[in-house]
């Protein structure tokens, strides 16, 4: 983890960044603005809490492994899905389009595994957080 101040507009920002090992992007963790003050000697970052981890993935019914869902990270319309059920993927292949603000979004799976379900129909509108596929 590596800690930054990032002062934007005159306010100052405390950011931790947490590298990931061949992961496309790496997950900020954001604090309250912090007054911008001039200072002769370099101050010591502010301790940023630590960002909690993800809950568990449920249960899968039956097989004893895990099932992750994968969820919309913004409203749109689901254009089409470029996977089956039982199809095998792996990290970063494209799950579906999802049409946002007139732009084709492409979701990808966030690990290797196996679709379970569809959990919508192609052309349904969802909402941030809706659950879209599930990967076993």
């Amino acid at each position: 983890m590596k800690q930054y101040r990032i002062t934007v507009n005159g306010k100052s920002y405390d950011v931790t960044v947490e590298e990931l090992n061949g992961a496309r992007s790496a997950p900020m963790a954001y604090t309250t603005p912090v007054a911008a003050q001039p200072s002769a000697a370099p101050a010591a970052p502010a301790a940023v809490p630590p960002t909690p981890a993800p809950a568990a993935p449920a249960a899968a019914p039956g097989n004893g492994g895990t099932i992750v869902t994968v969820k919309a990270p913004m409203p749109g319309t689901v254009i089409a899905f470029k996977v089956i059920v039982g199809q095998q993927v792996k990290r970063g292949d494209v799950l579906l389009l999802l049409e946002a603000m007139k732009m084709e979004n492409e979701i990808v799976a966030p690990q290797d595994g196996t679709v379970a379900a569809l959990r919508v129909p192609a052309s349904a509108s969802v909402n941030t957080g809706d659950a879209l596929v599930d990967l076993a």
